[in-house]
């Protein structure tokens, strides 16, 4: 087997990043990061092989090795640098409220989204095979919990806080809200298809899990008349 190379520093997870080689071209680092992924979302990390990947990238099993050192710096690398664009497509939760004609319209709007990206096939499968290996890399779950409160979590917080302020709503802990929020609408769902993958996608009913959530948490936070 080829020698590894001197491991990459680590980033404050503890997550590798695989630099280009000056020797090797852009191509080859993002087949062999392409094919990792592919291999490790299908087999899972203990299943996946090297020879695998190095069949599915097309690179040679050295120029592999080089860039990476092993299949677990491969694995914490790949996966630690796709966690950071999960929700790469999910609008501004306040642009999507103030484009809404009203608050119920815009919770709405934005929590849909937010369902249509955690439910999809891709982000699906990757949740699934993080949980799967927590254990042995939990920097991956710490990565994506802290990817989730700064992408999603944090500007909901931000605009239920401005909410408030400007009495359209009455929440006194924005985070325990936005947990509430995210839980009635978009939780079960994301639940039932990560244990339960080949359950069919009932859209109907997931726009009306999405509306009673969104409904039941204006029925608690909307202000009360005095």
């Amino acid at each position: 087997m080829p020698a590894e190379t001197t491991p990459d520093p680590l980033d404050e997870y503890g997550i590798p990043t695989i630099p280009d080689p000056s020797e090797a071209s852009t191509r080859k680092r993002r087949a062999i990061i392409d094919a990792a992924l592919a291999e490790f979302l299908a087999e899972g990390y203990s299943a996946a092989s090297m020879d695998a990947i190095t069949k599915r990238s097309g690179v040679s099993k050295a120029t592999v090795y080089k860039h990476v050192g092993s299949k677990e710096r491969l694995f914490l690398a790949v996966v630690g640098g796709v966690l950071p664009t999960t929700y790469a497509d999910l609008p501004p939760a306040a642009a999507t409220v103030a484009a809404a004609p009203d608050l119920r319209t815009g919770l709405i709007r934005h929590t849909a989204a937010l369902a249509r990206i955690l439910l999809s096939p891709g982000i699906m499968s990757l949740r699934r095979l993080v949980i799967g290996e927590i254990d042995r890399f939990p920097q991956l779950g710490g990565l994506w919990y802290r990817v989730t409160y700064d992408m999603n979590n944090r500007p909901l917080i931000d605009l239920l806080t401005d909410l408030t302020a400007r009495g359209a709503l009455d929440v006194p802990d924005p985070g325990l809200a936005v947990q509430q929020l995210v839980a009635t609408t978009v939780g079960i769902p994301q639940l039932v298809h990560t244990f339960a993958p080949t359950t069919p996608l009932d859209l109907p009913a997931l726009d009306a899990q999405i509306t009673a959530g969104v409904d039941l948490f204006l029925a608690r936070y909307t202000p009360k008349p005095t």
